[in-house]
């Protein structure tokens, strides 16, 4: 299905230069913000107390935010567990106080909010549950990365691998740099975001690839650079489609997904839209740089003029 249907070809390599220049420039720039501001881990990496709250009616979490926040709290988590009259509250360590302190001098709060507030438990996380949920972290992003090289090698061809791998990585590098840069928390559906945008924009890039390859075989007589600006103009319909829908839902959990979801479709947002711009103008622009050929994708290509073969110069 096609909204529209662009008849000249956009001449998207003309100008990949410097829309690389620009996309390696702000990837220098988020490596630099989190190596000098790093990440603001959430409680499951930094570990903390977590205390879970029961309410007579369906809790208000937006009040219960605002009483942690007058002890001096920034960017705790509060949101429903279970039913709507159970909370579930993450709390940052904080030097020189025990975990049964945080949970006493938070409950009071709650309390004077709404006195139906009662404690159901409360246990402190570890730095070590952190560490360990970083380095499954780590491995799981390391998979995925191994993953989608191996996919797009045994697909199409090595050079676009590395070029999807290099655009790939650039968008979650970028979404980290954003979350440095202006010290959002990070936390465990953050990192679930950043892997579904690996996988979201290695299928972008998949869609041109695929057809990349599809006209390397339909125009024989079009160089390398005719070839990709081709692929990309006609699955920008395609694109408008498939990424607008995406952006649609992702944004309504944006605004009227409350606290417990922003980041994590804050994260989803950023990713899809340096995900469109890097499948165009990073992983097709590197793909030329390595010099993509008609010879990496179609093996069979014969020399004119061979006289061992009848269909010399013929594509099959």
């Amino acid at each position: 299905m096609e909204f529209f249907k662009i008849r000249r070809d956009i001449p998207f390599m003309r100008h990949a230069l410097v829309f690389n220049a620009v996309s390696f420039i702000t990837f220098l720039a988020a490596v630099f913000f989190l190596f000098s501001r790093g990440l603001h881990l959430s409680v499951e990496f930094t570990g903390g107390t977590l205390m879970e709250v029961a309410y007579s009616q369906p809790a208000d979490l937006t009040q219960a935010r605002n009483a942690i926040a007058t002890l001096g709290y920034a960017d705790v988590q509060v949101q429903n567990f279970g039913t709507a009259r159970d909370v579930l509250i993450r709390l940052p360590a904080v030097k020189g106080a025990s975990s049964a302190q945080q949970s006493e001098k938070v409950l009071a709060a709650l309390k004077q909010a709404d006195a139906s507030a009662e404690l159901r438990r409360t246990e402190f996380v570890g730095p070590q549950v952190g560490d360990e949920l970083a380095a499954d972290g780590l491995k799981a992003l390391a998979f995925v990365v191994v993953g989608i090289v191996l996919y797009l090698a045994f697909r199409f061809e090595w050079k676009f691998a590395v070029a999807a791998i290099i655009a790939n990585l650039h968008d979650v590098i970028i979404i980290l740099g954003f979350f440095a840069f202006f010290q959002w928390e990070f936390s465990l559906p953050v990192l679930a975001a950043v892997l579904a945008v690996l996988g979201y924009s290695v299928n972008e890039s998949v869609v041109i690839f695929d057809r990349i390859r599809e006209n390397f075989r339909r125009f024989r007589k079009m160089d390398t650079v005719g070839i990709i600006d081709n692929a990309i103009t006609s699955t920008i319909s395609r694109t408008i489609i498939t990424h607008g829908c995406t952006q649609l839902m992702v944004l309504s959990m944006l605004l009227f997904g409350g606290a417990t979801l922003h980041y994590f479709a804050l994260a989803l947002t950023i990713g899809i839209l340096f995900g469109i711009y890097s499948s165009v103008f990073v992983a097709a622009a590197i793909a030329m740089w390595l010099g993509i050929r008609r010879e990496d994708l179609i093996k069979n290509v014969k020399k004119e003029g061979d006289p061992d073969d009848p269909n010399a110069g013929a594509v099959v």
